[in-house]
């Protein structure tokens, strides 16, 4: 099942259940918003699928065509945004360039909670106040959850998630060494992130679904340039881990968007990066002038293809804008 949702007059605009090629959709039955449909995912569930196979089917009344740029964020907003560091090949390129101790799996999953109140749209201009923050992006899988009981083993934790997203979570790098260091998480660091336009379940990605990881590249462009499809399955730690590890003292509010970190491989001379501070830890590992971080004006594209070449989750394509700053 894919769903969407459309822009309104609602903060939270009206949710949509699309179809399988990403072109037709239909209003949702049951649920006004996606927030209302996980709080009640299990009386929901039914009949968003019911919709799912008719649209599909072509006897789905209501049908119309699906208009990319008045979708928001699949997720617009949402009670709580967890984001880790999943993915082991990514901080030990950073480790080796910078000098500090690699993780191993014997650690735990890093995670911060980052902010949540609203998720950019995944097209138009994104706006920053100055270059000189060092602007990037973040290629991230995402997943998002009904409510979790705090406790919940790694075990359990799988028939929690209930949509997989594709999101940008951009980051200003000016700011990441002093808030690291302070210990106490993220501000400046860490803007609005993008979600993709449409949502899935995990079984509509088939066998790009297992061992709760995404079987999918990230593929990343800026300005057109292709610039990394690392793979979501070299995760180090599942989003099943990633679950418990949140939910170990708490529990986790239905909508609770949990998301990978920058996907990156092992094999990123061939493959690419997820983000441009990844890329200039291989620049410093490689002795060559480190690659530049965004500027106003530059275009960001990451998308998720299936091996037919189509978009699973919709493209986030976003341009770097200079926000008007107040006095």
């Amino acid at each position: 099942m894919k769903l969407a949702t459309r822009a309104t007059s609602h903060p939270d605009g009206e949710l949509l259940v699309v179809s399988q090629d990403l072109r037709q959709c239909v209003r949702a039955r049951g649920a006004q918003t996606l927030q209302q449909a996980l709080d009640r995912w299990h009386d929901i569930e039914p009949l968003l699928e019911d919709q799912y196979e008719a649209l599909n089917a072509g006897r789905e009344p209501g049908t119309q065509t699906v208009e990319p740029l008045d979708l928001m964020a699949a997720m617009p907003r949402s009670y709580q945004f967890l984001d880790a560091s999943a993915f082991l090949a990514h901080n030990h390129i950073l480790s080796r360039a910078w000098g500090f101790e690699p993780r191993t799996l014997l650690d735990p999953p890093l995670m911060y909670q980052g902010l949540s109140d609203r998720f950019l749209p995944p097209h138009g201009a994104v706006t920053f106040r100055s270059e000189s923050d060092d602007i990037d992006l973040e290629a991230e899988f995402a997943v998002i959850t009904d409510r979790v009981p705090l406790g919940t083993g790694k075990e359990q934790a799988c028939a929690h998630i209930k949509l997989v997203v594709l999101l940008n979570d951009w980051s200003l790098r000016a700011f990441g060494p002093a808030e690291m260091k302070g210990g106490f998480g993220f501000i400046h660091a860490k803007p609005p992130s993008a979600i993709s336009a449409f949502a899935v379940t995990p079984s509509s990605l088939g066998d790009h679904w297992n061992n709760a990881r995404i079987g999918l590249t990230a593929s990343t462009s800026i300005n057109g340039v292709h610039f990394g499809h690392p793979h979501g399955g070299e995760m180090s730690y599942g989003f099943d881990e990633l679950i418990a590890h949140a939910a170990a003292t708490r529990d986790l509010c239905a909508g609770t968007v949990i998301g990978s970190g920058t996907v990156s491989s092992v094999n990123y001379a061939s493959v690419g990066s997820g983000c441009i501070a990844e890329r200039r830890a291989i620049d410093t590992i490689e002795k060559k002038a480190p690659m530049p971080y965004l500027k106003f004006g530059d275009r960001v594209r990451i998308d998720a293809l299936d091996p037919e070449g189509r978009s699973v989750f919709g493209a986030i394509d976003q341009v770097v804008t200079a926000g008007s700053r107040r006095p």
